[in-house]
């Protein structure tokens, strides 16, 4: 039955990777644009491989690598594509191997998700609702607007569910920036999301990514943790869609 429920996962995933594909063919028109998404899905379906290499070649330099890439999932509105919950996942494995320090890891990858999404919320402070005004071509608008009714739905909270939603993640402290939050009420609901986000994904890759049935199937895995963390989005697009109609 499980083994059943996974083909299903890989075949629709990989449906929609071809869905993908064939949008880059059709509107982008480029070979280097397909040939990037080619490149992106290998990168994240073998993000254990790749983890592995960086790790054997730069040795303690990858905790300044997977800090960065933390960091600007979270604090830059125009890169919510970078791995953020596969990689927490990816990493903890790595962590129970020996291959990396788990605490030094959670104390990191906390501390980045924190400066992260505070860098956020100043960017949307400093800018303000000329967002709401001006065009600017590297944030979507939709993005906003579907961030800010999930901010009026849930509140501050919003910022700590948000943590395990991807682009919702990386949009929701940007929009408390552009609504004038009060900071430290922000912050708390920051550091308290970040440190659920990092401590459930990186324990889970810890206690669980090194299992023979994980390991054997590592890339289904980081598909199913992909799909799932962004049924929340597809919930709310689903939601704005019926509410268009």
């Amino acid at each position: 039955m499980l083994s059943n429920r996974l083909l299903l996962v890989c075949i629709i995933v990989a449906l929609i990777l071809l869905a993908a594909i064939a949008a880059a063919t059709v509107f982008f028109k480029d070979a280097a644009a397909v040939q990037w998404i080619f490149r992106a899905a290998d990168i994240v379906l073998h993000i254990d491989i790749y983890l592995e290499a960086l790790i054997q070649q730069y040795g303690p330099f990858v905790y300044g690598l997977l800090f960065l890439v933390i960091f600007c999932e979270t604090g830059l509105v125009v890169t919510p594509f970078l791995p953020g919950d596969s990689l927490l996942f990816a990493v903890g494995g790595f962590a129970a191997l020996g291959a990396l320090n788990l605490w030094l890891l959670i104390l990191l990858m906390w501390l980045a998700a924190a400066l992260g999404d505070s860098f956020n919320y100043f960017i949307g402070n400093r800018i303000g609702e000329q967002v709401y005004i001006r065009d600017y071509k590297y944030i979507k608008r939709e993005y906003i607007d579907r961030t800010h009714a999930f901010f009026e739905k849930y509140g501050g909270w919003a910022i700590v569910l948000a943590r395990f939603a991807p682009i919702l993640r990386t949009f929701t402290p940007f929009v408390a920036g552009v609504g004038k939050m009060n900071y430290p009420r922000f912050l708390f609901y920051n550091v308290t999301g970040g440190l659920l986000w990092v401590t459930v994904f990186i324990l889970c890759g810890y206690f669980f990514g090194n299992l023979p049935f994980v390991r054997d199937n590592f890339s289904i895995f980081i598909l199913a943790i992909i799909v799932v963390s962004l049924i929340p989005a597809a919930v709310e697009l689903f939601k704005h869609w019926r509410a268009n109609r």
